[in-house]
């Protein structure tokens, strides 16, 4: 027999009107992409998220979006992977990173949470690192000690008018990781400028 994978891909960011375009939710964005590209509905809300569930080439694709805020987003991830039975290493997380120059998209597995909240949060609640990130560089602000206004705060022009290729880059990532598997996801993904 097969071996069937169910498949949990998850955007973080923050509820609410307030964070909707901010840095900090590019996640979240990747997610809408996806839900649009595959036609999922993320009308469910269960576990203090909203999901939608569908089944591609014969797997099954749970797209989530925890309604905790950022640095609680791992409780309602650990409650739907346990949910839909997912393993760690199906478990696709899609996040903001002040490392990366704005654009960049990097794919990594097993690593530390280099100083994010909701990766640490993520963390915990599965007792493992041993899931896949898609990180979505939103750069680190210039001269600025205090990076929390910079991921809460709105995009500048000049990243506007490229927000649409990062959110699209992120969203292609996914669909690579789900379609190809992770290494040569990595290989497309992170040998890239940009």
């Amino acid at each position: 027999m097969a071996d069937f994978h169910t498949y949990l891909v998850s955007g973080l960011g923050n509820p609410g009107g307030k964070y909707a375009q901010t840095r900090h939710n590019i996640g979240f964005m990747v997610v809408d992409e996806l839900s649009r590209r595959f036609s999922i509905s993320l009308s469910k809300k269960r576990f203090n998220a909203e999901f939608g569930k569908t089944r591609i080439s014969g797997e099954s694709l749970v797209l989530a979006k925890p309604q905790s805020f950022m640095n609680l987003s791992g409780p309602p991830l650990q409650q739907l992977s346990a949910y839909f039975k997912v393993k760690s290493q199906d478990i696709i997380v899609i996040h903001d990173d002040l490392d990366l120059p704005f654009g960049r998209i990097r794919i990594v597995k097993g690593r530390g949470h280099g100083g994010h909240n909701g990766i640490r949060s993520i963390t915990q609640a599965l007792g493992t690192r041993d899931y896949i990130r898609v990180r979505a560089g939103v750069g680190r602000p210039r001269g600025e000690k205090d990076v929390t206004s910079h991921v809460l705060g709105r995009f500048s022009p000049s990243e506007e008018s490229l927000l649409n290729e990062l959110i699209e880059a992120g969203a292609d990532a996914c669909m690579a990781i789900l379609k190809k598997g992770v290494p040569s996801a990595m290989n497309s993904f992170n040998t890239r400028k940009k």
